[in-house]
């Protein structure tokens, strides 16, 4: 394992173990106390450059970052199938702290659209189930663009700018599939997949998680309905959750940095600030 990039299929950490200047396993914890680790979960196709990007948000500020973005194959074909893959990544990425000795650092997540809240899912379920990552610490989570509840349009979109690149047989042959997935698992046979498998929308509406959340979205967002963002918000809200949302009205999906860069920093920056101080 290096030091400089992790690799848990794409999982990273920017610059190795330091940050600002200090190591978190030797010494300079007073002078970070009210700073969190920062988990970025990537959205479906994302490269690491464009997670680096958000990641700037934090480091510049003094935190450790960490990014991760789940294999693509995982979240559109695995999970719809009710395999769950992703909880293995999950517990990795939760392992990873304890390699790096910097378990009792607050945590914050900032998870973007679907395949984010997908593999977060799994790490809820292993905060509040697994006697290994029970006493983590999670300050706080930002969603951008997620999570979006059955929307097979959306997911196609999605799945088919992940594709752009491959010859135009096979992409047809994927989003073929894929959709025949989501009809038969998500729709013909949804009583029966209850059965055996929760819906991630479900299942975070219904979290036992009590910590703040912040909630970016856009009502121009082609890939996530607004109306799903609103309606988890309306949820986390019922469940005594600190919630808070903010609409960006005319930017695309997981665009709400390159749109509005100065508002969302300051968005996300006040975020942390105030998840660390409670």
């Amino acid at each position: 394992m290096k030091l400089l990039t992790v690799t848990l299929a794409s999982c990273s950490t920017d610059e190795g173990r330091t940050y600002g200047g200090r190591n978190p396993s030797q010494g300079g914890k007073e002078a970070r106390k009210q700073l969190p680790v920062v988990i970025l979960l990537g959205w479906g196709g994302c490269r690491d450059k464009n997670l680096a990007k958000y990641s700037a948000i934090y480091h510049k500020r003094g935190c450790i970052v960490i990014r991760y973005t789940a294999p693509w194959h995982m979240v559109f074909f695995s999970e719809s199938l009710g395999i769950p893959s992703l909880r293995v990544m999950a517990q990795k990425l939760l392992e990873l702290l304890f390699d790096y000795e910097i378990e009792r650092e607050p945590l914050l997540f900032h998870v973007f659209s679907n395949a984010g809240v997908m593999l977060y899912r799994y790490v809820l379920e292993l905060l509040q189930t697994h006697p290994r990552f029970s006493h983590l610490h999670v300050v706080g989570t930002v969603f951008d663009s997620g999570p979006g509840d059955r929307n097979l349009v959306g997911a196609l979109r999605a799945l088919a700018t992940i594709l752009a690149r491959w010859p135009a047989v096979l992409r047809l042959l994927l989003l073929v599939a894929f959709a025949a997935v989501i009809v038969l698992f998500h729709f013909l046979l949804a009583p029966f997949t209850a059965l055996f498998h929760t819906h991630f929308y479900d299942r975070l509406q219904d979290s036992g998680s009590r910590w703040p959340e912040l909630y970016l979205y856009s009502k121009a967002d082609a890939v996530v309905s607004a109306r799903d963002v609103e309606r988890m918000v309306a949820a986390r809200l019922a469940h005594q959750v600190l919630v808070r949302s903010v609409d960006f009205v005319s930017s695309a999906h997981v665009s709400h940095l390159r749109d509005y860069p100065t508002y969302y920093t300051s968005l996300c920056v006040d975020f942390m600030q105030n998840c660390v101080q409670c």
